[in-house]
Order: C-alpha cells, then structure tokens, then sequence
C-alpha cells in the first residue's frame, strides 16, 4: 500500500472549525480599511527573484536563507513572495500609480519563508498588509497606527502593546552603523553565533536579538536616537504628538529595528504576551526610498502588515462572531415525502439572506438533530406530515434552552431575521 502524503512541513491545512474566525477577523480588517478610503489590490504569488533581493536586501537572513527559489522553463529565477511590500510597489511602479498621485492600498494572501516551524511562525503564513504612497509626514504613520488600534478595537482585542522608533535617513542610520560596529567588535567574544554573522553584513539587526545572553552587550550599545539627523528627529517628535492627540498609548523602544533593509525613520510594532516567543501581531515602519531604489520616481510611503495566525490565536474562544460559517438554520424532515418541502423552504430563506443547510441523505430524526447540533446552526427547523399539512414550521433552538415552538411557514423568515439581529446586537455589547 503506498504511503500517505501529507501536507509540507510549516504550511498548513485550514479546515471550516477555523475558517470562520479568519473571515470574521478579514471582514472586520476589510470595513476599517475602507473606512479610512485604503483599496484592496491583489497581487501574484510568485515574483522575480531580483525583486527581493533589491528590496529586502542581499544580506538579510530572508533573501540568504529563507526564501523559495527555483528556476522556471525559461530559466528565470522566481521566488515565492516571503512579504508583500516588494511585490506591492512593483505592482505601482509598472502601472504608473505613483506618478502624481498618492495612493492607499492594501492586500492579503499567503507568504512563504523557510523557517523553523513553531507556533505562531510557519512556512507558509498569511498577512493582511497595508501601504501607503506619496504621504511624506508623520501624520500618515499616525494614521497607520491609528487604524491597528480600531482593527483591535473591531476584534475585541486587548492587552496588545505599541512599540515605536526611528531608524532615521540612510545617512543618519550609516552613520550610527560605523560606531555600533566599533562597539561590537570590542564584544565579539562574547557575540553568539548569529550575532557574529550579523556582524559583518547587518549589525543592526543585533540589536534586536532575543537571545538572553546578548542582552548585556546590546544594552551597553550606542543609542541610534543620539544619531538622528534633524528631520527625522523632527518626524519623530511630530509622530508622538499625533499618537498623544489620539491618546494611543505607546513607548519609545530604542533597540527596536525591522529585519528589512529598505526602512526609513518610523518602525513599529504591536505586541502581545500570550503567544510566547511570536509576540509581534504586526509591524511597519516608512519605507521612503523603495520606490526608487525599485526603478520608479521618488515617493515617500510607510506601511505595515498583521500576521493572520497570530490574530486568530488571540480571538476570544467561542466569540460567536468568529463563526461566519455556521448557518441560521438547519432543515430537518421526517421523511421521504417531505424532502422536497425542505428544499423550496431552504430556498426561501436563502432568498431571504440567511445561510441555510437542507438535510441530505435520509436518516432518522434523531440523527437529523446530531448533525443539526454539529453544524453550529442556532435553529433546527422540522417539517412533518403535520407541518407540511397545517403550515407551520417547528423550531428547534440549539444554543440555548428555550422550547421548542411552532411558526407560522410564512412567518418563519421573519422571525429567523428578528433572531439573527438580535443576536449581532448581543454581540456588538
């Protein structure tokens, strides 16, 4: 007998028990997005290899280690998109959305690294992201944070944390480069091997290690704030007065850097301390010269993206607005005869909006309730000799201990509508 196959190691299968708690957070992320007038663009999995390692950089632990690549037919290389921001900027460069125009976009989808496989970071993981072109002030980075804080707002979220910093200008930040490398190499006997890598292509990086023996030597580093040149210092200044007009709580986190090559003066993340060691929920920062460096016209943007797996995780379990998937209703028949009643019924409600599910495949009554209980309907609706002949519906409740009663069948449509409103305005105290 041959061996079964089973899904790749790090990418994942998401079956209908949890689907229904990424719609719910895609649904909310979808309404506050266009509230603050982003559009969604979508975009291609699969990107030249170039684009990557232009953007992201050469010598990052991504572009050595961590991305998908392979030859094509043609002999071209192409790689899995390991982020989104890259291929979102391409995308604008090649159809001309950046000339004298700004734009708010966002996109969602699979990305792809080659990682170690552990809770809250695989090889295939899924980001909602978020970018935003030609706004050169703080003001956008405020906006930016401000829509996180209403997404976790949407979600019930709390107990999520906002760490900010600036990188300042690629000038500033050489500059600070030069003497953190001075520092380091003065402690690389006591550098562990990933800082010593990082030594000599991305020392930055360093700084945000999160191994516990390296804490001394990364508190004892020079501080990148006493480096900002003028302006950045200015933005950053600006930022926190907008966060403070807003009453977005936050802290100035100097050791906070992004693991990309291409970010400019704003960084933040969000994070949380009930998913362990993946703490970070999302995270972005300004990105002012990635347009450019990328082959098109000069244009300041700053962006972010939220991790997918790691929001569903923080959900509330059994928050019935998580269950996008469950129906309002499931129809039941005692028999044969009355098969084709429970479709026209199943039908009409369907007409109506709400999300039915018919009973297939015979089975006692009893049976009929277990699957109705399994399906996470709110009602099981029941059509008998009885029904059929007097008109009228029997309604089952199923989350609740309420009786079971009969409606009217031209009835029944309003009160499976009057059920459902109550019970999204239950969910929204």
């Amino acid at each position: 007998m041959s061996r079964q196959i089973q899904a790749v190691r790090g990418m994942n299968d998401l079956l209908p028990e949890v689907v229904g708690a990424w719609q719910h957070v895609e649904a909310a992320a979808a309404r506050v997005l266009a509230a603050y007038g982003y559009r969604e663009v979508r975009l291609p999995l699969l990107e030249r290899t170039d684009l990557f390692a232009r953007s992201i950089g050469e010598v990052t632990d991504i572009v050595e280690k961590e991305m998908y690549t392979f030859e094509d037919r043609n002999g071209d290389s192409l790689t899995l998109r390991p982020e989104g921001t890259a291929g979102c900027v391409r995308a604008g460069i090649e159809h001309s959305l950046f000339h004298n125009q700004v734009q708010r976009l966002w996109y969602a989808g699979a990305m792809f690294r080659h990682e170690r496989p552990q809770k809250g970071r695989y090889r295939q993981f899924h980001q909602i992201g978020v970018e935003a072109f030609g706004f050169d002030g703080p003001d956008v980075d405020a906006e930016l944070m401000a829509m996180c804080a209403r997404l976790w707002d949407a979600l019930a979220l709390t107990g999520l944390k906002l760490e900010i910093n600036s990188l300042g200008t690629a000038g500033s930040r050489s500059a600070y480069r030069a003497e953190l490398v001075r520092y380091l190499q003065g402690c690389r006997a006591r550098l562990d091997e990933d800082s010593q890598r990082r030594l000599e292509t991305n020392p930055l990086r360093i700084l945000d290690s999160k191994s516990p023996e390296m804490q001394e030597v990364v508190s004892g580093a020079p501080r990148l704030c006493d480096y900002l040149d003028e302006a950045s210092r200015r933005h950053f200044d600006d930022l926190r007065a907008f966060l403070d007009a807003l009453e977005i709580e936050y802290v100035v986190n100097e050791r906070l850097v992004r693991g990309l090559d291409y970010y400019t003066r704003t960084v933040f993340e969000w994070t949380t301390d009930r998913l362990g060691a993946q703490g970070t929920v999302c995270a972005g920062g300004r990105y002012d010269g990635l347009v450019e460096q990328l082959g098109g016209r000069a244009t300041p943007a700053a962006g972010f993206a939220l991790g997918m797996e790691r929001l569903v995780e923080l959900l509330e379990p059994g928050d019935p607005r998580a269950d996008a998937v469950a129906p309002d209703a499931y129809v039941a028949v005692t028999g044969p005869a009355m098969h084709a009643d429970g479709m026209v019924l199943s039908e009409r409600l369907r007409d109506a909006g709400l999300r039915a599910t018919l009973h297939c495949g015979g089975g006692s009554l009893k049976s009929q309730m277990k699957r109705a209980d399994r399906s996470g309907a709110r009602f099981a609706l029941i059509l008998g000799e009885a029904e059929i002949e007097e008109g009228f519906v029997t309604v089952k409740p199923l989350r609740d201990e309420r009786p079971q009663l009969r409606v009217a069948r031209d009835a029944i449509i309003s009160f499976l509508l009057d059920e459902a409103a109550a019970s999204a305005r239950n969910c929204e105290r």
